[in-house]
C-alpha cells in the first residue's frame, strides 16, 4: 500500500499518497482562509461571499464540510479495525467501537456546532468574561479529554509503540488547537472588543489548522495500523 500502482484498470492508492493529498487540500483552505480575511480587514475589500465560503471559523461552509470529512474518514478507519478486532475476540475491541462513536459524534458537532450550544450555559465560570473560559463549552471540553485520556490509559499503552506516538502526537495536535487556542482566542475576544478583527482571525486559522492536522495524523496512524498488523490492501476498480 506504500506505493501507487496502476494494473489491468486497477488502482491502488498508497497511504502516503491518501495523507500528502488531506494535507495539501488543508493547507489550499487555511491559504484561502487567510487570503479572504487580508482582503476584509488589511485591503478594506468587500469579500462577504468569498469568506462566507472560505473562512475557517464560519459554519456550513467548505473548510467545515471538509474537517467533517476528515473525521468521517478516521471514524470509518476505526470502525473498520473494530470489526477486524472483534473476528478475533480482541479484549480492546470494544475500546476501538467507542473511539469510533467518539469520532463520529465530532465530525456531526463539526457540521452542525453543537458544542456551540454550551456557550449558553450562564454558570460556567468565567463565561462572557473573559478569562479561561469566555467561551462557555471549553470547560466541558477539558473535562472530557481528561475523562478519556484516563478510562483509555491502558488501551494506549497496549497499543505498538509507533501507534501509541502517533495517537499521542494526534491527540496532542488536535487537543492543543481544539481547547489550547480556543482558550487564547476567548481571551483575546474578551480583551479587544469581540471577534471582528485580523488578530481574532488569525486565532480561528490556527485553531482550525491544529484540528485538522491532528485528524490528519491519527488517519495516517490508523492506516499504518492496518497494514502493519492486519494485512490489508485499500485498492480501487473503475466500473467496467
Amino acid at each position: 500500500m506504500e506505493q501507487d500502482v496502476t494494473h489491468n484498470g486497477e488502482i491502488s492508492l498508497s497511504r502516503r499518497t491518501i495523507v500528502r493529498v488531506l494535507a495539501a487540500t488543508t493547507l489550499f483552505l487555511l491559504s484561502v482562509s487567510i487570503a479572504g480575511q487580508l482582503a476584509k480587514y488589511a485591503l478594506g475589500q468587500q469579500v462577504y461571499r468569498f469568506n462566507r465560503l472560505f473562512y475557517v471559523d464560519f459554519e456550513g461552509n467548505i473548510p467545515t464540510f471538509f474537517s467533517s470529512i476528515l473525521l468521517i474518514l478516521a471514524s470509518s478507519l476505526l470502525w473498520f479495525i473494530t470489526v477486524l478486532k472483534k473476528s478475533s475476540q480482541d479484549p480492546y475491541r470494544r475500546h476501538w467501537a467507542i473511539l469510533a462513536f467518539i469520532v463520529l459524534f465530532m465530525a456531526v458537532d463539526e457540521a452542525v456546532g453543537l458544542h456551540e450550544l454550551l456557550d449558553k450555559v450562564r454558570w460556567v465560570p468565567g463565561h462572557r468574561k473573559g478569562g479561561l473560559f469566555h467561551y462557555g463549552w471549553v470547560l466541558f471540553g477539558m473535562a472530557m479529554v481528561i475523562a478519556v485520556a484516563f478510562s483509555y490509559l491502558r488501551f494506549f499503552f497496549a497499543l505498538p509503540a509507533r501507534t501509541r506516538m502517533q495517537f499521542f502526537t494526534a491527540a496532542a495536535v488536535f487537543v492543543s488547537g481544539a481547547i489550547g487556542v480556543e482558550v487564547l482566542a476567548g481571551n483575546y475576544s474578551a480583551s479587544h472588543g469581540g471577534e471582528e478583527s485580523l488578530q481574532f482571525s488569525m486565532f480561528a486559522t490556527v485553531e482550525e489548522g491544529l484540528e485538522m492536522a491532528g485528524v490528519i495524523v491519527l488517519i495516517n496512524a490508523l492506516l499504518n495500523y492496518v497494514i502493519d498488523h492486519h494485512e490489508v490492501r485499500l485498492r480501487f476498480d473503475h466500473f467496467k
